[in-house]
This record gives C-alpha cells, sequence and structure tokens, in this order.
C-alpha cells in the first residue's frame, strides 16, 4: 500500500457552484490558494459556462490571470463546447476537463445537448487541440453510474462515449457519479469495462456522496487499481442541474483514509482541516465532511 494517488482537488468549480451564495474573485483564490498551501496540485479551479446559467461561475478568466504558473501545479477548467475551449485557451489554463454526458436526459438539462453532439463537439475540440496545439485534455463522462432523468446507465452507454474519447487521442478519461448512486459493486464493473474499450486510456474517478457510498466507491477504484480520484475540500459540492446532488468526497476524508491504510497522497491533513473550517465560515454552514468535525488520528501529543 506504499503506492501514490493523486487526489485532484475539485472544490473551487465542482464544490462552489452549487452554492447559494455568490463568492467574489479575493475570496476564490485565497480557497485555491490554501489548497495548494495544503498539497493540491491539481485543482479544477474555474469552469468556462455561461454564468447567467450558473453564476457562482463568474469570473474565471480573472481568476486563471490572477494565478501565476507554478511548476509542478496545473489549473484546471472545466469545457462544455468550442466557446468554452476558446475561452480555456485565451485563458492558458494548464489542463481543460471537458464533460460529456452519458444519457440525453441529463445532457439537455445540464448541456442543452444530446449525447451525440456533446460527443461531437469533444471530437472538434481535440481535433484543434491536436492541429493547432493547447493543454491536456481529460474528458468526464457525467452521469456514468445513473441519471436522475433517464435512469440505469450501462456500461454499453459508458463504453461508447469511452471509445470516442479514445479515437479522440484525449489524454485521461474520468467517470462521475454526479449523483451519487453508484456502489463499489458498479464501480469495479465499470471500471473493467472502460479498461477494456479503452485500455491504454489513464483513468480518473468522481464521486458524489450523495447516499454515503463516495468513499466505499473510492476505496472499490483503489482496489482495482485506479490512482487517481477527485475530491473536494469540505464535502462541498453538486450539480444546479441534477435535483437532489450532494456534494463531493471531502478531500481530507479521503486522504485521511488512504494515508491512514500508507498511501501517498502529498496533502497535509490538518492544513486541509483549517481550511475547511475557513471556507465554513465564509459559507456560513459546517462542512459535511466527516474529518474536519472529528479530526484526524492519532491526534499529535499535548504540548
Amino acid at each position: 500500500m506504499s503506492r501514490r494517488i493523486e487526489i485532484v482537488e475539485v472544490g473551487p468549480r465542482d464544490g462552489l457552484q452549487n452554492e447559494k451564495q455568490v463568492l467574489e474573485t479575493g475570496p476564490k483564490l485565497e480557497f485555491i490558494q490554501r489548497l495548494e498551501d495544503a498539497g493540491a496540485r491539481r485543482i479544477e479551479t474555474v469552469s468556462f459556462v455561461n454564468p447567467k446559467r450558473v453564476p457562482q461561475m463568474a469570473g474565471a478568466e480573472e481568476i486563471s490571470e490572477s494565478l501565476p504558473h507554478a511548476e509542478g501545479r496545473s489549473r484546471i477548467g472545466l469545457v462544455l463546447n468550442e466557446r468554452g475551449w476558446d475561452r480555456c485557451l485565451a485563458a492558458k489554463c494548464d489542463e481543460a476537463n471537458i464533460v460529456v454526458c452519458a444519457t440525453d436526459g441529463f445532457g439537455i438539462r445540464n448541456q442543452g445537448a444530446p449525447v451525440e453532439e456533446q460527443v461531437a463537439a469533444m471530437q472538434k475540440i481535440a481535433a484543434r487541440k491536436h492541429a493547432e496545439g493547447g493543454p491536456p485534455i481529460t474528458v468526464t463522462i457525467s452521469v456514468a453510474f445513473g441519471c436522475p432523468f433517464d435512469g440505469e446507465v450501462s456500461d454499453a452507454q459508458v463504453a461508447r462515449i469511452v471509445r470516442a474519447a479514445a479515437e479522440a487521442r484525449v489524454d485521461e478519461l474520468a467517470l462521475a457519479d454526479t449523483i451519487g448512486v453508484a456502489d463499489p459493486w458498479l464501480v469495479r464493473r465499470r471500471v473493467e469495462a472502460t479498461r477494456k474499450a479503452a485500455p491504454d486510456l489513464p483513468l480518473r474517478m468522481h464521486f458524489h456522496d450523495t447516499r454515503n457510498t463516495g468513499l466505499a466507491n473510492a476505496y472499490a477504484s483503489v482496489e482495482a487499481g485506479v490512482t487517481v480520484l477527485d475530491a473536494s475540500c469540505g464535502g462541498l459540492g453538486g450539480c444546479p442541474f441534477a435535483p437532489n446532488a450532494t456534494g463531493n468526497i471531502g478531500t481530507e476524508d479521503l486522504v485521511y483514509m488512504l494515508e491512514r491504510a500508507g498511501f501517498e497522497t502529498g496533502y497535509d491533513l490538518d492544513a486541509l482541516i483549517r481550511t475547511t473550517e475557513w471556507m465554513a465560515q465564509i459559507l456560513g454552514k459546517p462542512p459535511t465532511a466527516s474529518v474536519s468535525r472529528a479530526g484526524g488520528f492519532p491526534r499529535p501529543a499535548a504540548a
């Protein structure tokens, strides 16, 4: 259990996009800085979406411009279409995360387009990247384990998008349990199906803890050989277009579980807890992540 597990911090993007309180640029930048001070090296910092639809994500260009490039750190921009890709390029993000929904029901509500249109947009963006240059691309398949509108999602539905992403020669693939309906056994099966469809494509997993299975699903992913997982400081998160969707697994919860077992993450657990406490004061509500409430273990000796 000595191998390293990379945790991609999504709090500034997925964590804040569903909050009622819309933060100004200053607190967002401080959040990112605190997360990097706590060990985050890959962070979803911004989302290039229409701020009229998701006002919490306004100011993407200003935030990106204010983040100096630093060796060994990667700031990721969420992209839904070619317009978002153009903004991501102009903002000089280190990576782009293109979202493709697994179902038409969610795709139309979340992105205003069915699956086929989203796949075509992803392919055009990837072709432009290879022809014109651009940052590495991750394709995240949202509602990859179940959809709030279309119900169950099959291995075949996911595998079709996986193959399209592999053919487009993207750099990484992520499977997202956007509404928190997966279980560990389904996770293992979907990882196996994804690897069968694209054996050479690096895989990353993204879990929401809506039904209290997020950490179990992360465990199942690690047991299946996945080495990159998303998490959100404090357990913040949710999707504005998914009914009853709650936060991601808490970064501090995931760090605690993995490091307790002997894995390396590169995070400072105490700094994460302090960051969660700081953000909880700003948002005016307690964190959902358990470790920020209970603390780590073993506790440091009293002075």
